[in-house]
């Protein structure tokens, strides 16, 4: 399990070839899935202390995009893959 934290905008003292996986924390929250679409661009999918999920869309270590307060990951998942995240 790794430990990442954000600025907001990219993964703070990573390389760019670091993937987040299942399990390790980002920013608090522990990641519950990953997801993939193209070599470049993923998403992460994260647990809230309220236990909403929010996700992280990356490229590379760089933060493009993000959707929060999901009900459940399956919501989340939904959005990220209907491009309306």
């Amino acid at each position: 399990m790794k430990i990442y934290s954000s600025d907001g905008k990219k993964l703070i003292n990573a390389e760019y070839d670091d993937i987040i996986e299942v399990n390790d924390m980002l920013d608090g929250m522990k990641v519950l899935s990953v997801q993939s679409n193209s070599p470049e661009e993923y998403a992460v999918f994260l647990l809230e202390a309220n236990t909403k999920v929010t996700c992280y869309i990356f490229d590379e270590v760089f933060i493009i995009g993000k959707g929060d307060s999901f009900d459940t990951l399956v919501d989340a998942i939904t959005a990220w893959s209907n491009d309306e995240i």
